[in-house]
């Protein structure tokens, strides 16, 4: 009777595990991938490097400020021209896509200021930092809850019996 306590215990443990464990996205799978834009920052017009490597096959990449361009399979780089009437100082997602997996990339437009001039220049604006930046407080809160109530089940399967429980077994 023992061993079906600890197993059930072992068996709610690591399923609490996997549960709150943090999900990987569907870009991050894959870690042989990397993708680059270089520069990061160019002209209107202006042409960029595009690289890709650690993919098997062709690379299809997109972004708002140039057209589509394939990187082919067996190839690392391809180039694309910068829109003439990109914004300057705004910012594009560059993506990167190896079949389902894909990567951003973030290219700057040259030549501009951000168009806030009634806004008085301020330091360095912090945020949350570290890991904190970005994580839902429901979802930590929800996470905490369900972690306590798995441990306390665990322990209170797994504790030891009464005196009362071993006369009877």
């Amino acid at each position: 009777m023992r061993a079906i306590r600890v197993v059930t215990a072992a068996l709610l443990g690591v399923g609490a595990l996997a549960v709150t464990a943090p999900t990987a996205q569907a870009h991050g799978d894959n870690s042989g991938f990397w993708a680059t834009v270089l520069p990061t920052t160019i002209a209107p017009g202006g042409q960029v490097r595009l690289r890709a490597t650690g993919c098997e096959q062709s690379v299809t990449v997109s972004s708002g400020v140039f057209d589509t361009v394939t990187i082919p399979r067996g190839r690392t780089t391809a180039t694309a021209t910068v829109d003439r009437d990109a914004k300057p100082g705004a910012v594009y997602e560059v993506s990167f896509y190896c079949g389902t997996f894909w990567q951003t990339v973030d290219l700057t437009i040259a030549g501009g200021r951000p168009e806030r001039p009634h806004l008085p220049q301020h330091g360095v604006r912090a945020g949350a930092g570290g890991s904190l930046a970005g994580l839902d407080l429901k979802e930590i809160g929800l996470g905490a809850v369900l972690v306590t109530a798995v441990l306390g089940t665990t322990y209170s399967l797994s504790g030891r019996r009464t005196d009362a429980d071993q006369d009877g077994a």
